[in-house]
């Protein structure tokens, strides 16, 4: 059997307005917003007495979804540095094509993003960067050229 499609990535953040607004600007579009808590997370996450305040958002193609999820509680926890090198272990980054890079990148910055690196050229391909975003996400950013 095979899967029928990859629904959303979750991330866990520390102000969900900021992260929301942050990839609103970016240029996603809010789907829905919504409170969670009782029996179903608790036993499907394994914790107890979980509030989550989420947010999920979908690209303007309607393909990819981004699910924001704010814990009230339990507090959420921090594993390792607070803004962990790109070569980290684990879920590295999410990667959007973007069809202006600089405008992109200098609206993202308005929101406290930092470019980590350089904007680079791939071949004729692609301009590409990686920013981190609030909460400390990274994303990255191409550009088709050519």
């Amino acid at each position: 059997m095979a899967i029928q499609r990859m629904d959303n990535v979750a991330v866990v953040v520390d102000d969900l307005e900021a992260a929301v607004a942050f990839f609103t600007d970016l240029g996603m579009e809010v789907e829905g917003r919504g409170e969670i808590e009782g029996s179903v997370p608790d036993g499907m996450l394994g914790l107890d007495g979980v509030h989550t305040a989420i947010a999920m958002l979908r690209t303007p193609d309607g393909h990819g979804k981004l699910e924001l999820t704010q814990f009230h509680t339990p507090a959420a926890v921090t594993v390792g540095p607070p803004d962990p090198p790109p070569h980290t272990l684990g879920l590295h980054r999410v990667m959007f094509a973007v069809d202006d890079l600089d405008d992109t990148v200098a609206r993202l910055r308005r929101h406290g993003a930092e470019l980590i690196g350089e904007v680079v050229r791939y071949e004729n391909a692609y301009r590409l960067c990686q920013l981190r975003g609030p909460s400390g996400i990274l994303i990255a950013l191409a550009e088709p050229i050519g």
